[in-house]
């Protein structure tokens, strides 16, 4: 199985547990998740969903959207300055850089700046559970 037919199965077990059905419009929106390379907004996953089954609905990816986030294989991110984007969960935390001119969303890991989120938490003792950092950048000219 691909990592694509993979990714769609584990979001329509989500639905199933939540007990509700998978259907093609479901499916469609699915698909377009699993292969999502970037963090498209509702009305692109709409748009893209509409592409492969036309009769999908906005309520019906607004609806399935919130029961996969509500089941942890979906996030909804509220980058500054816009609305809420999703993807799907990852086996691998990472971050995000906003390029402010573009929008555009880069995933990054740095070991190094989990090493030191660790370091300061336990210096202030605590112990980090989960974190989201959001890198607001502009591109370098020259």
């Amino acid at each position: 199985m691909s990592d694509k037919s993979d990714e769609t199965e584990k979001l329509a077990a989500s639905l199933r547990k939540s007990g509700i059905r998978v259907t093609k419009q479901r499916v469609a929106l699915m698909s377009v998740l699993a292969s999502a390379d970037d963090h498209p907004d509702a009305i692109e996953l709409h748009d893209r969903a509409r592409a492969i089954e036309p009769s999908v609905s906005l309520a019906t990816v607004y609806r399935t959207l919130s029961v996969l986030e509500e089941g942890g294989v979906v996030h909804r991110h509220s980058f500054d300055g816009g609305g809420a984007r999703f993807e799907t969960t990852h086996d691998d935390h990472h971050d995000h850089i906003l390029d402010v001119d573009t929008g555009e969303v880069t995933e990054f890991q740095s070991d190094k700046i989990e090493k030191l989120q660790d370091e300061i938490a336990r210096e202030l003792g605590y112990e980090v559970v989960h974190h989201r950092l959001e890198l607001y950048c502009r591109k370098i000219k020259g």
